[in-house]
């Protein structure tokens, strides 16, 4: 008797949570949406390229603003599309939560180079190597490169310069402006220091960064930072400078 009592109770617990679930999963369905929330992410402490309110507005002009919606009535795929046709934005996820709120979160890209050509290009080179605009919120502290800069070299050998740049702390801080002459040379300009520094062609650029820096270490702290107005690095093995 009581081995029957308890099935016939666990058969009950068992009915009543399958009930549950398509209840509750319909009337969720049913609901409506009551909050529309945003979340914007960059990983770092730099300001925003791009203001939740910025989303907002942009998702109420396509018409896609869920607030007031049946849940069952929101495409959140559409709404995610719409999000990520603005080149800032890397990632963007739209989800209902369990309260009826639609959430969005989205992640900025990283720019990590502003490109001002001598055509008149203005943009910025990502941490992904993507060409991506300008934006009306915050501009980004970053080196910057003009002069003589096609898109495909700026998205290849100049964005894995800027990348190396941004990955060192010593580089990042001290450089600048990088110059693209006609020739494809580079030269740059240090934040420190009243000289420009001729760095040749992109090949092989870690050694001769290494070398400048060894001559900043010996040669520099020793004469002054202004002692030189032009350091070339061009040629093997060798620092050579000219006397301001």
């Amino acid at each position: 008797m009581k081995k029957a009592l308890a099935i016939a109770g666990i058969c009950l617990i068992a009915g009543y949570l399958v009930f549950s679930v398509f209840y509750f999963q319909g009337k969720s369905k049913n609901g409506l949406c009551h909050r529309f929330e945003i979340e914007v992410g960059n990983g770092s402490d730099d300001g925003r390229l791009v203001d939740a309110e910025d989303i907002a507005g942009y998702i109420k002009e396509k018409g896609l603003d869920p607030t007031g919606k049946k849940i069952k009535d929101i495409n959140t795929n559409a709404i995610e599309e719409a999000i990520l046709t603005n080149r800032l934005l890397k990632k963007a996820d739209v989800f209902v939560t369990d309260n009826g709120a639609v959430k969005v979160s989205v992640e900025e890209r990283k720019p990590v180079l502003r490109v001002m050509s001598n055509t008149g290009e203005n943009y910025y080179i990502d941490s992904e190597g993507c060409k991506i605009p300008l934006s009306k919120r915050f501009t980004a502290y970053l080196p910057v490169a003009t002069g003589a800069i096609k898109e495909g070299f700026a998205k290849a050998d100049l964005y894995k310069f800027a990348l190396f740049l941004h990955n060192d702390r010593f580089w990042n801080a001290q450089i600048e402006q990088i110059v693209v002459l006609p020739d494809q040379d580079i030269k740059l300009i240090p934040r420190v220091g009243n000289h420009q520094i001729i760095l040749g062609d992109l090949y092989g650029y870690r050694e001769r960064l290494d070398k400048l820096l060894a001559f900043y270490e010996n040669g520099l702290n020793e004469t002054g930072w202004n002692k030189y107005s032009l350091i070339n690095l061009k040629f093997d093995n060798q620092v050579v400078c000219t006397k301001r």
